[in-house]
């Protein structure tokens, strides 16, 4: 298999559960079995990858865009994915974000202490601690934006 091919293929396969098999042979024109095979890891399939068109109209319909942040991982590169859907921006500037931020750091915190009792960091505690590092970001983001004004 190609160097982290099969990180790809792992983020293949949550794309298209995260859409639904049924309704990303619809969107891709593919059948259930070559999907499968683009995220496969029998060595057989190795070499098979999702087209980047299949792969932008899935993204498309997911919750995430689950193959390109893990390109972008890949290359170093972190991306920026609101999902946060708020009803008013928030106009508390540098002083509200580093509340926030630092909110947030002690939810990462507590998550990891929770995590981390038993020696053993589950898939799903991972998943958590995933999620409030993701938060974390977002939050530094917002502060870099609010900083950037404060310099115009």
């Amino acid at each position: 298999m190609p160097r982290n091919g099969g990180y790809l293929k792992k983020h293949t396969e949550a794309l298209v559960k995260d859409v639904g098999i049924e309704k990303a042979c619809e969107i891709t024109g593919k059948s259930k079995a070559t999907l499968g095979r683009y995220y496969s890891d029998h060595e057989e399939h190795s070499d098979r990858f999702m087209p980047i068109d299949a792969v932008s109209a899935l993204e498309k319909e997911a919750s995430h865009p689950h193959v390109t942040t893990a390109l972008a991982e890949l290359q170093g590169i972190t991306l920026s994915f609101d999902e946060r859907r708020r009803n008013s921006e928030s106009s508390g500037g540098v002083n509200s974000d580093v509340i926030a931020l630092s909110q947030r750091f002690a939810m990462l915190m507590a998550e990891y202490n929770q995590s981390i009792e038993d020696g053993i960091i589950t898939i799903n505690e991972a998943k958590r601690l995933l999620k409030e590092t993701l938060a974390l970001q977002q939050v530094l983001l917002d502060m870099k934006l609010h900083l950037e004004d404060e310099t115009n």
